[in-house]
């Protein structure tokens, strides 16, 4: 395969999903390198589960590289009770714009997936190795089988066609235009949304699902919206890479200082009865952080961030439910 063409800026730049958190965090970050030519569409203008939308409108735009985020996400609890949406949907978006991108004759193109590809019980921190040898955390196979898939997708396109695709598996993801809906939304955004309408309406307490032992690792989109600049210009390899910051909390830990950060000072109390998830889910980031990137914004000054977002974009934010 011949070397990677750098990208220019007079690349134009197709973001799949660039109004949701993801792809809106890679939106900025390319913007602040320069690149003026992006190109995106609401899921009311293109639904990418459609296949002939999905030709059509990748076909009149004709970018030269693809950013794939769109997705359907959600929570522990989303994922649980509809895992054949996710499924589904997700197998749906992926096929249709990758097909569409390989009929277009698109160069590169980088498909964003999800560390819950890993198997659930893989040795910390988790390598890049570790895909498909174990198995899946249950809450959320589905959309973990969905994201594999993805990145067989872009192995197999390079295989058959030569293209310079690749994958990039983010860790637990936060920022402005998270979810805050507590129905589907992921752990950081829910607790945000529970602690400060607690704080509101003065509550003793605050239940937490599951016993707080199980351990994760948060990223801000923003360092996404790097990370996935970078990679654009530098990665070239069939193995899926991961983006994360190297480091864990518990989600107890995360409560309490999420409670912190709202100001919240009554009690948090564990509901047992709920699903932990995985036990632990750090990942190994030496391969990035070898490529000239690492993780910049702290955690704490992450939260503080999105609380502001949040107290700012409540009437616009996510917070059905």
């Amino acid at each position: 395969m011949a070397s990677l063409r750098p990208l220019t800026q007079d690349d134009r730049i197709y973001v799949a999903g660039h109004r949701g958190l993801a792809g809106s965090a890679i939106w900025r970050a390319l913007e602040e390198a320069g690149h003026t030519d992006l190109v995106g569409a609401r899921s009311s203008e293109v639904d990418l589960r459609d296949r002939a939308a999905t030709f059509d409108y990748i076909g009149a735009i004709r970018p030269s590289v693809v950013v794939l985020a769109a997705a359907k996400v959600g929570g522990i609890a989303a994922n649980d009770a509809s895992p054949a949406d996710f499924l589904s949907e997700n197998l749906r978006i992926q096929t249709n714009v990758m097909d569409a991108a390989r009929e277009a004759g698109i160069e590169r193109l980088l498909f964003l997936g999800s560390s819950c590809i890993y198997p659930k019980f893989a040795e910390q921190p988790i390598r890049e190795d570790s895909l498909l040898t174990g198995k899946l955390e249950p809450t959320n196979d589905a959309y973990a089988i969905a994201k594999i898939a993805g990145i067989m997708a872009v192995q197999a396109t390079r295989r058959q066609h030569g293209l310079p695709w690749i994958s990039a598996m983010p860790t637990n993801l936060y920022g402005p235009g998270d979810n805050f809906d507590p129905e589907t939304s992921h752990v950081l955004p829910a607790l945000i949304r529970r602690f400060h309408e607690a704080a509101e309406a003065g509550a003793d307490e605050v239940t937490l699902w599951g016993s707080g032992t199980p351990r994760r690792e948060f990223l801000h989109v923003d360092d996404l919206g790097r990370a996935i600049v970078r990679l654009l210009g530098v990665y070239d390899d069939p193995e899926t890479i991961n983006v994360g910051v190297g480091e864990d909390v518990s989600i107890r830990e995360l409560a309490e200082l999420v409670a912190d950060v709202v100001g919240f000072r009554g009690a948090i109390v564990q509901d047992t009865t709920r699903p932990d998830g995985t036990p632990r889910k750090l990942l190994d980031v030496s391969r990035i952080n070898a490529l000239g990137w690492r993780a910049s914004i702290p955690l704490r000054a992450g939260i503080e961030s999105t609380y502001r977002w949040f107290v700012t974009h409540r009437a616009e934010a996510r917070l059905a439910g």
